[in-house]
């Protein structure tokens, strides 16, 4: 839900502010947003469990601690409700990880992001949804009903952090925790007209269990405003309000390069995308910046290492034998592929990657930042992407839906999803930056000040109101 109308209950700074003023409490919103969960959360695909007793035990006990001694050097969103995907292992919750192969799994251990989410006293109302292992950058899996954009109920809210996007976008939490690997975070931001944030490889701590050795995959945050998501990420990577901070500072005249030819499909970008594109280059302009066509940074080539190892993560991930046959046709086709390849092949993926992350920065290390849609096409229908019958036709649907975002994985750059654009008939459209790797804090100073210029009094962003609101 857009904080047009003004709900404290959609910005998580605003909500911050408001316990401190005395005006609301932990407890009140806490309930105020398990009411609405209850009443949408099924319609839009947005948790798969909902944690009401801990939350609402969790909000007591903030709600104490604000009115008590020391409650001035509280962390910033202490007390403020948000949400955990659910490939991220929670203690004593249950964790899917998407898939009907681990529907009753209970972790005996937290994740990092959920430590950290605790340590600085937000409340989780739950586990929202995600595809199987995280895989497809659509979210309908077998154990919760699609995710969907609350912008148009028949379309999907994107992957793999679709149901964080949907619980964010519908008015069920303030902000949400996601994960990105490929585009997991910025492709639902672009499809439920969020901001979505990948950082800067390792900005973010993980534990050693939670190793990627492709270097792909970090956590990400999802919000209404920049400022929100900027908050979440200073909590996640332990920056103090850096991050806050840069989304309050003008970013000076910058240097950016954009293209938007696809880069791992030959499918051309819908024409509303590529107008949304062009509007946000023109605006970079009028704000100062120098804005040059640049080409992208590799082809085919790293394509293919991208594949070989990302289906070899799929593959590592340690399902139990006899629940290998829950696993989706999608999962199960990728698995044997990463199976197939020997490590021989698997090394030189990496080091196919590795090179390129080399090469991407060196073609751009001109250039303050670099612009390009967020995904190829327009919010997709449910299961129009999805095809169990021939899941490389499926696998091949998807690199054409989202052409762009996993430049920035393999380069490990930060990289965030703008909602710059509608089209004709009221879908979102994201426009993606990247920066230079460490470079986060520049990113998130420039989105503010594309959101501040899209945006009129009392509306950030300018959006248009979606189908579904809280109740």
């Amino acid at each position: 839900m857009p904080s047009d109308d003004g709900d404290v209950l959609s910005s998580a700074l605003a909500l911050a502010a408001a316990y401190r003023a005395g005006t609301t409490d932990p407890v009140v919103a806490v309930d105020a947003l398990l009411e609405r969960t209850a009443a949408l959360s099924d319609e839009v695909g947005a948790f798969v469990t909902v944690t009401a007793d801990q939350a609402r035990a969790s909000a007591i006990a903030a709600r104490d601690a604000l009115r008590g001694p020391g409650a001035d050097a509280l962390p910033l969103l202490f007390g403020v409700p948000t949400a955990i995907k659910d490939l991220t292992p929670t203690a004593g919750v249950r964790t899917t990880f998407g898939s009907a192969a681990f529907a009753d799994v209970v972790p005996e251990d937290d994740g990092t992001v959920a430590l950290l989410v605790a340590s600085a006293g937000m409340i989780s109302l739950g586990k929202t949804n995600a595809p199987e292992l995280g895989l497809p950058c659509y979210t309908e899996p077998d154990v919760a009903p699609p995710a969907r954009t609350p912008y148009d109920l028949t379309r999907g809210a994107g992957g793999s952090s679709g149901g964080a996007a949907a619980a964010v976008a519908s008015g069920l939490v303030p902000v949400a925790l996601g994960s990105d690997g490929g585009g997991s975070v910025r492709i639902p931001a672009s499809v439920c007209g969020l901001v979505g944030i990948k950082p800067t490889r390792g900005l973010v701590p993980e534990m050693p269990s939670e190793i990627d050795v492709s270097g792909l995959v970090v956590p990400g945050t999802l919000a209404n405003t920049v400022a929100d998501a900027a908050a979440l990420l200073d909590l996640l990577a332990l920056t103090g309000s850096r991050m806050l901070g840069a989304s309050r500072r003008a970013p000076g005249r910058l240097r950016v390069g954009r293209f938007h030819a696809p880069v791992i499909s030959d499918v051309p970008p819908h024409p509303e995308v590529v107008a949304a594109y062009e509007d946000t280059s023109r605006l970079l302009e009028r704000l100062g910046h120098d804005v040059v066509e640049v080409d992208p940074p590799f082809g085919p080539e790293t394509v293919a290492a991208f594949e070989t190892a990302w289906f070899v993560g799929a593959a590592s991930a340690a399902v139990p034998l006899e629940r290998e046959e829950l696993l989706r046709p999608l999962t199960r086709w990728e698995r044997e592929r990463g199976r197939a390849a020997s490590g021989v092949e698997y090394a030189d993926a990496l080091l196919a990657l590795r090179q390129a992350e080399q090469r991407t920065l060196a073609a751009y290390e001109d250039y303050d930042v670099v612009l390009t849609p967020t995904i190829g096409q327009l919010p997709a229908p449910i299961g129009s992407l999805r095809d169990d019958s021939d899941p490389s036709a499926d696998f091949e649907a998807q690199k054409a839906f989202t052409p762009y975002t996993s430049i920035w994985n393999v380069a490990g750059c930060p990289a965030l999803s703008l909602p710059t654009g509608w089209s004709a008939a009221g879908l979102p459209i994201g426009t993606m930056i990247a920066g230079r790797p460490g470079h986060d804090a520049l990113l998130l100073s420039l989105a503010a000040q594309v959101e501040d210029a899209l945006s009129t009094p009392g509306n950030r962003w300018s959006r248009p109101r979606t189908l579904v609101r809280p109740r």
